[in-house]
């Protein structure tokens, strides 16, 4: 079992990279084309984002510039995003969408802020899970007489030192987060 450590590294890591690219689809103050990654339409009778069948440009600070590259999803493209929790009001002159992009409010700031510590607990909760799951096995090998008793108190301490350092790292994300979207 001495290769826990890079089990455990690998998985928390994950968990690092899913908690990032959740965080790329929140809006903060500046906007980026991120922020429609997670916007579906129905095409060709799939269920796909809207990323993938148009061309996304930001020409100025407060402004999307949603161009699909066919015309015939333009009104699904428009509805998907007034149906999304993105506070947005897309307008469409037959070829592309534009969307002037208003300024945050303090509470649109405050929802986002909630929403965005809810998605870090959730991946804290994960990485604990991971470090359940990998205590259960190293205990049960510990049953099994395959590690000694003492290695099994050295090895549940390193898992737990690996998980406190990798829930210190979602907080140190978290907090450069918030600053981000608090940023006026």
């Amino acid at each position: 079992m001495e290769d826990y450590k890079a089990f455990l590294d690998e998985k928390m890591s994950k968990v690092l990279l899913s908690l990032d690219n959740e965080y790329k689809t929140l809006r903060t103050g500046r906007i980026s084309s991120n922020i429609f990654d997670k916007i579906f339409i129905q095409y060709h009778g799939q269920r796909t984002p809207i990323t993938q069948v148009s061309s996304i440009r930001i020409p100025e600070a407060r402004l999307v510039v949603i161009q699909p590259w066919d015309k015939t999803i333009l009104n699904k493209i428009e509805q998907a995003i007034l149906n999304s929790d993105l506070s947005m009001n897309p307008s469409s002159d037959g070829s592309v969408i534009r969307i002037k992009v208003p300024a945050l409010t303090s509470e649109r700031r405050q929802d986002i802020v909630k929403h965005a510590k809810k998605i870090a607990e959730e991946h804290k909760i994960s990485t604990r899970n991971i470090r359940q799951d990998l205590n259960n096995k190293v205990k049960k090998q510990e049953k099994e007489s395959e590690i000694t008793e003492d290695s099994l108190k050295r090895i549940l301490d390193d898992i737990q030192k690996s998980t406190d350092i990798y829930i210190k790292k979602i907080d140190a994300i978290l907090e450069s987060k918030i600053q981000e979207i608090m940023e006026v």
